[in-house]
């Protein structure tokens, strides 16, 4: 079984968004992240709005498995959407 897509939404200061990218790679999950903080004029606000269609409340980490989104480090979650 492939592993779904992953991609992380995160800020570079985010002790939440840190520990997510800590789990993934404890757990040797490929995962791609854009840190929305370190972007700049239209390229942040372009990430922002994509960020807003997944959570609209636009709160960090916004995590992307597959179809599934998942708002926050919520490690079960992420293990569920991964199938492990």
């Amino acid at each position: 079984m492939s592993q779904p897509d992953v991609k992380i939404f995160s800020l570079s200061t985010c002790s939440h968004c840190r520990a997510t990218k800590k789990f993934l790679g404890e757990c040797t999950i490929k995962y791609e992240f854009v840190n929305v903080d370190e972007l700049k004029g239209d390229e942040r606000k372009a990430i922002i709005e994509d960020v807003k269609k997944f959570n609209p409340r636009c709160s960090f980490p916004t995590i992307i498995i597959g179809e599934k989104v998942i708002v926050g480090f919520k490690e079960k979650e992420i293990k569920e959407a991964l199938g492990m």
